[in-house]
């Protein structure tokens, strides 16, 4: 995500008349949702007595775009947890798949990996794209903003709004509105380095600290999956040492493009990266990975109100669970005492001995 954000804000401005650059055009439908969203959130808030013009009003709308946007793809999320789960629980088999087949170039070979990949994806129901689904969804949204924002300068200079129903008025009061009356919802770090306008110095320290705070929110949320919710076995996996190593470096990559950012757009992704911070604790905490350290002090938690979990992945009071894990254990035992027993193999002359008898 950090790079399409880096390579839109390094792209030329549109023009006044709406824009003409490949982004902007290809995301003119994300534009029109995301305007259309901030304005009915602008609505909302000068409805209830917040002045039209005032930077908070606008910085609740940005708020409310993300509520709107991060409860549409809630379930994507979900989706998304349990194919990451999925993935890490796998990987010590898709590793034993790769090693089977290690140094083997053959098209025959390559073919028979693929397949049994592909059927291990299709037997666990994951694939490495569907744990990047949320991710994928809320890009063009992430990028409409960004550019949305970017083309406020030049759209209210020219007395033109946007693509939908940010109209021009409403495009000005954007343009004008500020963050504790001194940053600019409009400006990026670069262009207040650059030009230096009134009160940059609390502008630039405004973008740096919120650009850290969205770099350390999205370091926390990704560290608690690695550290709290998988197991032991998903933590010797391939995929999990790749997301070891992406933790470190894609912070690197967001401070980079955190310079092109508008103010409104790390503001959006701030929001968005605190809501999956509370997103996730509570999937770590009531939906944890079997095995992991989350789903043990889950367990640890249900113990002390006399509760567990049963086999089906039910909380039921630890009496209806002691009945079913003694159950489970008698029906094993006499299953055992069932099965036929295995005999021993003997000789021919001992078999002969035994026929005479």
């Amino acid at each position: 995500m950090g790079s399409d954000l880096l390579l839109a804000a390094t792209t030329p401005p549109a023009t006044a008349g709406g824009g003409t650059d490949f982004f902007s055009i290809l995301l003119w439908p994300f534009k029109w949702i995301v305007e259309t969203i901030l304005v009915a959130w602008h609505w909302l808030f000068t409805a209830v007595g917040l002045g039209p013009a005032s930077g908070l009003t606008w910085v609740l709308s940005i708020v409310g775009l993300v509520i709107v946007i991060r409860a549409a793809v809630f379930p994507l999320f979900v989706k998304q947890i349990k194919s990451q789960r999925k993935m890490m629980e796998i990987a010590p088999q898709l590793k034993k798949v790769q090693e089977k087949y290690k140094g083997k170039r053959d098209q025959l070979s390559r073919e028979a990996m693929s397949r049994e990949t592909m059927a291990l994806y299709k037997k666990h129901g994951t694939t490495p794209v569907s744990s990047c689904l949320p991710m994928l969804v809320q890009m063009p949204f992430l990028l409409g903003m960004f550019y949305t924002l970017r083309d406020v300068a030049t759209h209210a200079q020219a007395g033109v709004g946007g693509v939908g129903l940010l109209s021009p008025e409403l495009t000005k009061l954007f343009y004008n509105a500020t963050l504790f009356g001194v940053a600019p919802l409009h400006i990026d770090l670069r262009t207040a380095l650059e030009t230096k306008p009134s009160g940059w110095e609390a502008t630039a320290t405004i973008l740096i600290v919120l650009v850290v705070l969205m770099i350390g929110s999205q370091f926390y949320t990704q560290l608690q999956i690695i550290s709290k919710n998988l197991s032991p076995e998903a933590k010797t996996g391939q995929a999990y040492q790749m997301q070891k190593i992406m933790l470190y470096i894609l912070p690197l990559g967001f401070i980079f493009s955190g310079v092109f950012f508008p103010l409104g757009v790390v503001l959006y992704w701030f929001v968005s990266n605190l809501w999956t911070m509370a997103q996730q604790f509570l999937v770590i905490r009531e939906m944890p990975t079997p095995g992991s350290d989350a789903a043990r002090h889950r367990e640890e938690r249900l113990a002390a109100k006399g509760k567990a979990i049963n086999s089906e992945g039910k909380v039921v009071p630890m009496a209806v669970y002691e009945a079913e894990q003694q159950r489970l254990l008698d029906e094993a035992e006499r299953a055992k005492a069932e099965a036929p027993k295995r005999e021993q193999p003997m000789s021919k002359k001992r078999a002969k001995k035994k026929g005479s008898n």
